[in-house]
């Protein structure tokens, strides 16, 4: 009957449209399950600790004190320390990570090994700030503190740290916000908080963990080698 033929074209049609879930898995029509991508912080959280200790008693915590005593404005001073800190730590971690490229993955891995031991035991070393390094007030207290902190973290431990991080560990975006990070956690409380609260940092704990942690850091890459 036309009806019959109807109701079977129909029930044909819409047998077309419509699958059974169970038919649909077996033919392989469920959506693959995608893995959630890994992401790792291990250079961020390594890069913020070890120069935040690195920092305390540094010559430039020195200078944010002198430079927080003389312009009394914190704000400005902050933003030029971490303007500073992030131009500075981004050529020596793009530097670190230029180096690592030129030579062989064995030289390297003891090259870092004694970079962090070098730093170690530097940071027992106590620091002071040169008269000579801190000039008179010329500019405004943003442009003196991003002059100043550019010009006196070359060559300084943390500077070298950050290369010999950047050397180690990648992405290079998350070894300067540590490093960055790091800085601002030592310097900002010593820039809003003045003399009072850095009489009261505990600098020679401070230059003992920080010789731990980087000694620490060049024992872990000579046993472990470095991270892949």
């Amino acid at each position: 009957m036309v009806l019959g033929q109807g109701v079977t074209l129909a029930g044909k049609t819409e047998g077309r449209h419509v699958a059974h879930p169970g038919r649909a898995a077996s033919a392989g029509l469920r959506p693959p399950c995608v893995p959630a991508p890994e992401f790792d912080l291990d250079a961020l959280l390594v890069s913020t600790f070890a120069v935040a200790v690195a920092e305390i008693g540094d010559k430039t915590q020195l200078l944010a004190l002198v430079l927080a005593a003389r312009y009394r404005k914190p704000w400005p001073i902050i933003a030029g320390i971490l303007a500073a800190t992030v131009l500075n730590h981004a050529l020596a971690a793009w530097f670190g990570s230029l180096v690592s490229g030129w030579i062989s993955p064995g030289v390297l891995r003891w090259g870092v090994v004694l970079s962090f031991a070098a730093v170690a035991a530097w940071a027992l070393v106590p620091d002071k700030l040169d008269e000579d390094e801190v000039k008179p007030p010329r500019f405004g207290a943003f442009v003196a503190t991003l002059i100043a902190f550019f010009i006196v973290e070359i060559g300084d431990k943390t500077q070298v740290a950050t290369v010999v991080l950047a050397a180690q560990y990648s992405p290079l975006w998350q070894v300067i916000t540590g490093t960055t990070l790091g800085m601002a956690i030592a310097n900002v409380p010593v820039v809003v908080l003045g003399s009072r609260f850095a009489a009261k940092l505990p600098l020679k704990a401070a230059r003992y963990a920080a010789a731990a942690i980087f000694a620490g850091l060049a024992l872990w890459v000579a046993v472990g080698g470095l991270p892949g």
